[in-house]
């Protein structure tokens, strides 16, 4: 594939079932997305976007790929910096695998431009958010109290 892409991956210690259930469940995402509110009905075709505290919307997009407790996919676009809107369309595939009494999640964010700034900004972005949704299942507090 040309363009951009940012992978991570990491290793839980819980369930395929609860971490499906930390990345769907809206109550539970906000305690380790900064807050950061995610409407959707997660049902592939459906539209999802995310809302900053002040319900300002941070990124848009839709449901591509939903198959519990597996694989979420979506299409995604920034929508409050002019400079990263105007870069499109991006995906974003989370993969769950029972690894081992843990679970391995891989986050794969790509877009078709090369030298992405909206892959360069969300590479810095999903390492925080993927530490306190490994913090808060494992421990149960996050890791990073504020972006």
């Amino acid at each position: 594939m040309t363009g951009s892409k940012f992978v991570y991956v990491t290793f839980i210690r819980t369930s395929p079932e609860k971490l499906w259930s930390a990345l769907t469940t809206p109550e539970f995402i906000r305690q380790y997305w900064f807050d950061m509110t995610h409407e959707t009905d997660w049902k592939v075709g459906s539209p999802w976007k995310m809302l900053f505290p002040d319900g300002r919307v941070a990124d848009t997009g839709e449901i591509a790929e939903f198959e519990p407790p597996r694989r979420i996919a979506f299409k995604w676009r920034n929508e409050f910096r002019p400079e990263l809107k105007a870069e499109g369309w991006s995906r974003c595939v989370m993969e769950l695998e029972p690894a081992d009494g843990a679970v391995k999640l891989t986050v794969t964010h790509t877009i078709e431009l090369e030298n992405s700034k909206f892959i360069e900004a969300v590479s810095g972005g999903w390492p925080k958010i993927l530490s306190n949704l490994k913090s808060l299942l494992e421990t149960g507090r996050i890791a990073i109290e504020s972006k």
